[in-house]
């Protein structure tokens, strides 16, 4: 959605209180697609800090299902995105271009989805765990050890012992 900032940039000290649904129903990261299963609307606070520039603040709780980093099973992650950002008007181009890049602004108007996206990349989580002593999947067959062991062998020899293996194995009489 494209807000409109020309009345905003135009009055000195003039405030904007803004409410827009968030309508996302899925969100992708790192070319993977994870569902919305909850959220909120976004409010968004427009304050005309001087001239030409405008100060954005928002906020927004969304709930994203992503699966978990260890064993894949579906977790709810709740994240709460919150913003401020000082925007310009095109005619202090010098202003914005000492700012960090802003994608989200073009000339009068402000995308709410560009900024959103980028609030929610910023507030994604480095590791998802189902729970913190989360036990995996094994390795030979896949099964979720969280609901009990497999029994298969997952025994990994010491690599480090590789060269007396071989030793072993080349004066092994048949």
């Amino acid at each position: 959605m494209l807000i409109n900032l020309t009345d905003v940039f135009s009055s000195e000290g003039k405030v904007k209180e803004i409410k827009i649904p968030f309508d996302q129903d899925k969100f992708s990261y790192m070319g993977n697609e994870y569902s919305v299963s909850d959220r909120s609307d976004i409010s968004i606070t427009l304050t005309n800090i001087g001239t030409g520039s405008v100060l954005v603040e928002g906020n927004l709780d969304v709930t994203l299902t992503i699966p978990c980093d260890r064993c894949l099973q579906s977790v709810n992650v709740p994240l709460t995105v919150a913003f401020t950002h000082q925007v310009f008007s095109p005619e202090k181009e010098d202003a914005a271009s000492e700012e960090e890049e802003q994608n989200f602004i073009s000339g009068y108007e402000l995308d709410t989805d560009a900024l959103i996206n980028n609030e929610i990349l910023i507030n994604m989580p480095v590791k998802v765990l189902c729970r913190e002593d989360c036990k995996g999947i094994c390795p030979v067959c896949g099964r979720n050890l969280n609901e009990g062991e497999c029994g298969c062998d997952r025994f990994v020899p010491d690599p480090r012992m590789a060269a007396i293996k071989d030793i072993f194995n080349a004066n092994k009489e048949v």
